[in-house]
């Protein structure tokens, strides 16, 4: 089974990629033939976007708690644990 988090990735990099042209035509045609005025294929292109944005900061979330995870599990020292025993030495 492959990476959820890559996947996620590689799907939004994808969509954003090839989405946004795909999506932009879409709605020129739809306006050309009278389905939707600019301004609704404007709205709703806006809120395309801001969905792509809002599923982008939960994958970020996501791979930064699996990557916390990771380092615990590893018993990597954090740049906090670093600075904590910094001020402990003299």
């Amino acid at each position: 089974m492959k990476n959820p988090i890559k996947q996620g990735m590689m799907l939004g990099l994808g969509l954003a990629a090839a989405g946004k042209e795909r999506a932009q035509e879409m709605m020129d045609e739809l306006v050309k033939r009278g389905e939707l005025t600019k301004q609704e294929a404007k709205d709703f292109m806006q809120e395309v976007r801001a969905k792509g944005q809002e599923k982008q900061t939960q994958i970020d979330d996501k791979a930064h708690q699996r990557m916390t995870s990771l380092l615990h599990d590893l018993n990597i020292a954090t740049k906090d644990d670093v600075l904590r025993l910094r001020m402990k030495v003299p």
